[in-house]
């Protein structure tokens, strides 16, 4: 299964840039063995300010298929293992494609939350959303050792 993620917001250089990409390399070179890669990373940029309704539409746009999850506040919280058990059930259920969605400043399109076949959350706190995309780089490598066996994730 390709894992893609779909974001709101362009990532320049920066600390957070290399984060993402060393956990993204990481989930990508341990998923390939568990039927887990990494898709593509599609950013989208509102440019004309048309709010979280126009960036729901270039999400919308972007997504590789019709099955995503979106990351937001009001969200399911699960632990790590919970996480990676969930990546393995889409991917044990034959879905070639899922798409991780994590909204712009001001979180996501109701409209677009309620079409996500799961929607998550990192606790009760808003993170700003390149913070985000390295928690959830992060998470996915961890899922992808999580479901290899390795002792990346200690309880």
């Amino acid at each position: 299964m390709k894992v893609h993620l779909c974001v709101v917001g362009r990532l320049r250089g920066g600390p957070e840039k290399a984060l993402i990409d060393d956990y993204l390399d990481r989930f990508d070179k341990t998923g390939r063995g568990l039927g887990l890669s990494l898709g593509q990373v599609l950013e989208v940029e509102d440019r004309k300010g048309g709010g979280m309704a126009a960036e729901a539409a270039l999400l919308r746009k972007a997504l590789p298929g019709p099955v995503f999850w979106v990351l937001d506040e009001r969200g399911r919280t699960q632990t790590s293992p919970e996480f990676a058990q969930s990546l393995g059930r889409q991917r044990d259920a034959g879905q070639g494609d899922l798409a991780l969605v994590i909204g712009g400043a001001d979180g996501i399109d109701p409209a677009l939350r309620a079409d996500a076949a799961m929607t998550l959350s990192f606790g009760k706190m808003v993170w700003p959303h390149m913070l985000a995309r390295v928690m959830l780089a992060e998470q996915l490598y961890r899922a992808a050792s999580i479901l290899a066996g390795s002792p990346y994730h200690r309880v």
